[in-house]
């Protein structure tokens, strides 16, 4: 049996145009910058038994959703969660609550192509949120408890943050301060 001899080489990289970079950078500083005004906004809250319902956390992840996408939007949601639960002003509940309406704004705009998808934020957060802790804190609290009391909490602080993010979307594609970016194409 003869071997062929397999040439080992460096990865060849798909070949990036100078927009494509530019469009990357700017999507890396939005995300930093959605994480900031999180976190800067993360002093309004209200608390509900364990949890703390932050309207501004879910207006935050219906634009990044938007703006820059699902995968960058849920980094800069997770981004938050950390810096909130280090500076005491969030709970482990920031980082389920958060990460699934970024995800779901942000796949449902790349296929609508329409700003109501902002409004999907309440599916991620109420649907697949109150899943995952109810899967984690469930088994200690009863999960039928665990799973309305959590649901109340999210759906509480995801519905007007998603209505607040969708007018105020609204309101900067209408004073064109979005037009230069280019970033909310989808």
């Amino acid at each position: 049996m003869k071997r062929f001899p397999v040439k080992i080489g460096p990865i060849p990289k798909r070949p990036e145009t100078e927009m494509g970079q530019i469009t990357r950078i700017r999507k890396i500083v939005l995300t930093g910058l959605f994480a900031a005004l999180a976190v800067i906004l993360s002093g309004i809250h209200f608390p509900i038994g364990p949890t703390k319902v932050f309207p501004f956390q879910h207006m935050v992840n219906a634009l990044a959703g938007v703006l820059i996408g699902p995968w960058y939007g849920a980094l800069a949601a997770l981004i938050a969660a950390i810096l909130r639960n280090a500076m005491g002003t969030g709970t482990i509940f920031a980082f389920p609550g958060g990460i699934p309406g970024a995800i779901v704004v942000g796949l449902v705009y790349r296929y609508t192509g329409r700003d109501w998808a902002t409004l999907a934020e309440p599916i991620g957060t109420g649907g697949i949120g109150v899943l995952v802790i109810t899967l984690l804190v469930g088994p200690l609290m009863g999960k039928e408890f665990a799973f309305t009391f959590f649901f109340t909490a999210f759906m509480a602080s995801s519905i007007p943050g998603s209505v607040l993010g969708y007018f105020l979307l609204k309101t900067l594609r209408r004073t064109k301060v979005l037009e230069p970016h280019h970033l909310s194409k989808p």
